[in-house]
């Protein structure tokens, strides 16, 4: 799991990975002001753009893909300019942007700047302030972003099946005066499929039993660590435009405050500490927090859920079953079959049985002390006091001798009391 080149983009990675925010005026018209930093979009990328009479351009392409979820789950999606989520749009408050939809899908569609304040003709609802995009067609938008924040993009076409099949992204909006602070800014788009084992094609008429959850369209184990040194500030964007579910994403090892909304920014005395942020359906949060300890941290939706891959959701529940004497009796009809999760689902993660073509039932990731039974939308926040390369993995954490976990001896048993 690393980082790549591209996933960077262009980002200027300097003093121990740091990214450093210029301070300075903004440029006068009719220049356009040049983009103060560069996010980081782990599995990910940023829209390209180049810059014509004053106006930033961009093109956007809807077209079908073939994405991979996590390695094992290929599956047919409809995305931008060939992934899902779609590249990251990134410019200056005050900027005017001109983008470009070509429509390649078999269905007309259209794009809605969520939570940005464009022109009425431009809000990107089809039938409504706008023609839709027929298939084959390009159209033009053309607006300044007004503020600074973290927006998204998605079609307000038969939104249920093209969102659900992948179309959206997101946007970032930097201030026309930069912070000055030294700051890390990643950008994570949540999803939730449905996606029936051994099949390809997603099923945009779910409602509930999502089956594959993803940060920026990967899975765990599929999903880019994210990348911080001790002492570094962290600004990660969270932002969700799954079909149905709230996620509440859970940090360890640290607290963080939420700064902003697709809103606005949250004033500081409304600001508090928390472990864990709540991420609704069609909003976006931004958070912040100084990385403080090195390791290997986990994050990720706090519904259990929804930190799994595949687990055969309609299968029947055999926890605490008596099921001796059960695999011999089957495997009479059906030779080597062996029943699974009567002492819980970890096993499926463990032996790694041969499983349906195209599927992830509880994937995991061998870990450094075994299994790690966990899949869907976690990642991990890997900080070092110091990373030899700044967009590399840097591999497993190793923890001082004596502040890891280990199996109580007798000995301290005895000292302590405790009768196991």
């Amino acid at each position: 799991m690393t980082i790549t080149r591209r996933t960077v983009l262009g980002s200027s990675l300097l003093a121990g990975a740091s990214l450093i925010v210029k301070q300075g005026p903004a440029a006068a018209a009719p220049k356009v002001t040049p983009i103060s930093s560069h996010v980081m979009v782990p599995n990910g990328s940023l829209l390209p753009s180049k810059v014509s009479g004053g106006v930033r351009i961009f093109h956007l392409r809807a077209e079908p893909i073939k994405h991979q979820l996590a390695p094992g789950l290929e599956i047919t999606a409809w995305g931008y300019n060939g992934s899902t989520p779609g590249p990251v749009i990134e410019a200056t408050e005050g900027e005017r942007v001109r983008i470009y939809v070509t429509n390649a899908l078999p269905e007309r569609t259209s794009v809605h700047w969520h939570g940005v304040f464009a022109p009425y003709g431009m809000d990107g609802v089809a039938g409504l302030t706008q023609a839709p995009i027929e298939p084959g067609k390009t159209f033009r938008y053309e607006f300044a972003f007004d503020r600074a924040g973290t927006f998204m993009y998605h079609p307000h076409a038969d939104e249920m099946t093209q969102i659900a099949l992948g179309m959206m992204g997101m946007i970032v909006v930097h201030p026309k005066r930069a912070q000055g602070e030294r700051i890390r800014d990643y950008v994570l788009m949540s999803h939730e499929w449905k996606i029936p084992i051994g099949t390809s094609r997603p099923d945009p008429l779910a409602m509930n039993d999502f089956n594959v959850l993803t940060f920026n369209g990967k899975a765990f184990p599929g999903t880019a660590p994210l990348l911080a040194e001790t002492g570094d500030r962290i600004r990660i964007r969270f932002g969700n435009l799954g079909p149905m579910d709230h996620h509440p994403i859970h940090l360890h090892g640290h607290t963080f405050e939420m700064v902003s909304t697709d809103g606005g920014p949250v004033p500081p005395a409304a600001r508090i500490p928390e472990t864990t942020v709540l991420v609704p359906v069609g909003t976006t949060r931004t958070v912040e927090f100084t990385a403080r300890a090195p390791g290997d941290w986990p994050m990720h939706c706090h519904m259990t859920h929804h930190a799994m891959n595949q687990m055969g959701h309609d299968s029947a529940n055999l926890i605490g079953a008596d099921v001796r004497g059960l695999d011999e009796k089957l495997g009479r009809v059906a030779p080597g079959y062996m029943t699974m999760g009567a002492d819980g689902m970890s096993e499926m993660a463990h032996m790694r049985m041969e499983q349906p073509k195209n599927s992830i039932s509880m994937l995991g990731l061998k870990g450094p002390h075994g299994v790690i039974e966990m899949g869907g939308m976690f990642t991990l926040l890997k900080i070092r006091d110091q990373l030899a390369d700044a967009t590399t993995d840097p591999g497993w954490y190793e923890p001082p001798a004596g502040t890891a976990a280990t199996e109580a001896t007798a000995a301290e048993l005895a000292r302590d009391g405790i009768v196991p």
